[in-house]
């Protein structure tokens, strides 16, 4: 079902698959527009630690057993950026299949692997029919191009094709032929391609300069994958306030303790899609300089 960006895929979803005082377990920290659409639903969120091996199932069957559905980001985790393990994503189907439930895998970026092969989706392992699947064109073209679909299992089609007709007959139409002139002609593999080169070595400069400059301060997280990496901050430090003080200088940070619902931890979340990367060494030292200025941090 093709459907205009990501956050209606998850509204269509949730609407489809869930009724107000249904638990969800979503994963913690997560995807705060993902925590919006699950709240205006009026479900209960179970937030669900994640680990090095992505959501860790077996603190959210102690959390709740019986949650009606989990969403989750396996490829790249937003916003630590792990992977699922094999073994995680077999015991999260499991679960699924066990309690009846739904799986819900947003997957945005896998496109963008830098340094181990593609991995499977959850969908593509699923011999039970319980994960839809949302898609998205906004994050490896450009983000004006309001494209996202999502692969429904057969039996709920009707369900959500009732729900999307319910918030607008369809997606521009302009845009899809336009999309799909790109994807035939090898355009779209092509600029995959391309696009995986230059934000590997714009990826490789940020590392760099956080590891030479920032070493004593910020650890990384996720890497390996996408269009942002994580950094995390040692105690006594308040990314909000410090991504606050940034603006004034025309440094945009995402601070990483909203992602959080239960004892945040304090970091950013940085994109390195937008940067060259011989900008990525001042961009770093200029947070450095904002670090050391910190209250007994100098």
């Amino acid at each position: 079902m093709i459907v205009s960006g990501s956050q209606q895929a998850l509204e269509i979803t949730a609407r489809v698959l869930l009724d107000p005082g249904d638990p969800v377990w979503i994963e913690e920290p997560g995807y705060q527009l993902a925590q919006s659409v699950l709240l205006a639903a009026g479900c209960r969120i179970v937030p669900v630690p994640v680990d090095d091996e992505g959501i860790n199932v077996s603190a959210g069957v102690n959390l709740l057993p019986k949650a009606r559905a989990a969403f989750v980001t396996p490829s790249h985790q937003y916003p630590l950026g792990v992977t699922m393990s094999a073994s995680r994503r077999l015991r999260l189907l499991d679960w699924a299949r066990d309690n009846g439930a739904w799986v819900v895998e947003d997957d945005y970026d896998s496109a963008y692997r830098y340094d181990t092969p593609s991995v499977s989706s959850l969908q593509g392992i699923d011999s039970d029919a319980r994960v839809i699947y949302i898609g998205t064109f906004s994050r490896v073209i450009f983000p004006s191009v309001r494209v996202s679909y999502i692969v429904i299992p057969r039996d709920l089609i009707e369900r959500f094709m009732a729900v999307r007709f319910s918030l607008g007959m369809f997606p521009s139409y302009l845009f899809q032929e336009v999309l799909t002139d790109f994807i035939r002609a090898g355009r779209f593999a092509r600029h995959i391609r391309r696009m995986r080169a230059l934000y590997r070595e714009r990826r490789t400069a940020l590392v760099e300069s956080v590891q030479n400059t920032c070493r004593d301060m910020l650890e990384i997280h996720g890497a390996g994958a996408g269009m942002h990496l994580t950094v995390t901050l040692p105690s006594g430090f308040n990314d909000a306030e410090i991504a606050s003080q940034a603006a004034k200088y025309g440094l945009c940070l995402w601070p990483l303790s909203p992602c959080y619902m239960n004892k945040p931890r304090h970091g950013f979340v940085l994109g390195f899609a937008a940067t060259p990367a011989d900008q990525m060494a001042g961009a770093v030292h200029q947070l450095w300089r904002l670090l050391k200025k910190q209250p007994g941090k100098s």
